[in-house]
């Protein structure tokens, strides 16, 4: 399909500028003013704005729990994600104990096949056996370069440091990057057993058993661990302040550590959980929500380039299974929402109200993302040769956040109300025009995904 993309403002994360877009075969063609171009397939994008299609590098997909699978699977999650202007995802594989990490990867390539854009994965180590370390470098020579580690949720997914140390070992040898969930996991177990034990048990003792210093020093912990064994390191979901002052220090010591921070926690705070069980169980995610300080701090981060990315770690849960833990806190299952509101969220909030510029939004949502695992310049970019996934952006469009009309099979959203303004017009994907409001058009883009890899 050809297309010529007219008089739009092109925003990149390096410049902003007037130019045409002109698109063939999947591939963006041209970059330039006053195209002129025989293409049956024109968009005037005057008065618009123009960039590369989202990148969410924090996605869970189908994930199985003991109150059943996260509400969207990859084919809801996928058009929730294009609706929004996402137009690739970066989800996970979690082998079981005992399982290989390859044949976890291929089982979980079959499960995504759905998807109505394009994917990849971090894959999970979840223990050490001996040929584990074989096994990572199979997934980097098949494309597979990320791996993400836990160090909470000791009793299934979670390692202790010494599994740890092996593994930071193994990815830095075989040319890889470590992402983790850093959390003081024997810790905060403790904490949540003994707020149980005293009949604690509502959603508000959810944030108050996982306290800042849970998360910052197992940041700390982590980053002198990766510093050690020489190995690239990306921290996922950043939500305290006292993390981000470790996060900068290693980063101006020259360090190879990279920061994600999610929507959630730069527009809520723990504040939420005062209320009935109805009203605060969406809210449980980890690392929790916190303070509004954190949330300034974060901000602030963005900005310096202290934080790179911008994921939504989507793993929504309906309020049905959210009450698997209606008596006890601890079997609430965590996760939230928010793949398709990712753009509208940070536009609205940061760009209008002038806490990060243009050009950051789409490094931090693009960009970023692309180049620090591995999908620049064909993800990313607005440049000859670079995939013709783009998002046209309208920044009049005004519209409320609601479980009624998002596209997630969950029943619930824990942005609800929150007023927006600016959406995408078009994504278009692959060089295909997705009509937004179409169900047959988003479902076409099963016909162009990829997965990346």
């Amino acid at each position: 399909m050809e297309l010529l993309i007219k008089n739009p403002t092109i925003v990149t994360s390096a410049r902003t500028f007037q130019a045409d877009v002109f698109v063939e075969n999947g591939k963006i063609k041209a970059v330039g003013e006053n195209l002129i171009l025989n293409s049956l397939n024109i968009i005037d994008a005057e008065g618009k704005f123009l960039f590369p299609g989202g990148i969410d590098p924090h996605v869970h997909m189908h994930l199985p729990t003991p109150a059943g699978f996260s509400a969207d699977g990859f084919l809801s999650g996928s058009k929730s994600a294009l609706r929004g202007g996402t137009t690739t995802l970066i989800d996970f594989v979690t082998p079981n104990r005992g399982q290989s990490l390859v044949d976890a990867l291929n089982i979980r390539i079959e499960e995504a096949k759905n998807s109505v854009i394009d994917y990849t994965f971090h894959v999970s180590p979840v223990e050490w056996r001996e040929t584990t370390e074989q096994e990572i470098r199979e997934c980097v020579k098949l494309g597979f370069p990320s791996f993400k580690v836990y160090m909470a949720y000791k009793s299934s997914v979670g390692l202790n440091y010494d599994v740890l140390e092996k593994v930071l070992n193994a990815v830095a040898a075989a040319g890889g990057m470590v992402t983790v969930h850093a959390e003081l996991g024997d810790e905060i177990d403790i904490l949540r057993s003994k707020f149980c034990e005293e009949g604690k048990t509502v959603p508000l003792y959810h944030p108050l058993s996982r306290p800042p210093h849970t998360e910052s020093e197992a940041v700390k912990r982590i980053i002198e661990m990766a510093g050690a064994a020489s190995c690239p390191l990306y921290i996922v979901h950043v939500s305290t302040k006292e993390s981000l002052t470790h996060i900068k220090e290693a980063q101006e010591n020259g360090q190879k550590v990279f920061a994600e921070t999610c929507p959630h926690y730069l527009l809520l705070n723990d504040s939420v959980f005062q209320g009935n069980f109805d009203e605060t169980s969406k809210y449980v995610l980890s690392p929790p929500l916190r303070k509004k300080e954190d949330s300034q701090a974060l901000w602030n981060a963005i900005s310096d380039g202290i934080v790179q990315t911008i994921g939504t770690d989507h793993c929504p849960f309906s309020l049905n299974q959210k009450k698997f833990g209606l008596n006890d806190f601890r079997k609430i299952p965590n996760g939230a929402g928010g793949v398709e509101h990712r753009l509208e969220l940070l536009f609205t909030y940061g760009v209008l109200k002038n806490k990060i510029s243009f050009n950051r939004f789409v490094d931090v949502t693009s960009t970023g993302p692309a180049k620090i695992f591995g999908l620049y310049p064909n993800k990313g970019e607005i440049a000859e040769g670079s995939d013709a996934d783009l998002v046209i952006w309208n920044p009049n469009i005004e519209k409320e956040i609601s479980a009624k009309t998002h596209l997630s099979r969950c029943d619930q959203n824990i942005f609800e109300s929150f007023p927006i303004k600016g959406f995408p017009e078009f994504v278009i994907k692959s060089g295909n025009v997705i009509d937004l409001n179409n169900e047959q058009s988003l479902q076409q883009g099963n016909l162009l995904r990829r997965r990346q890899g």
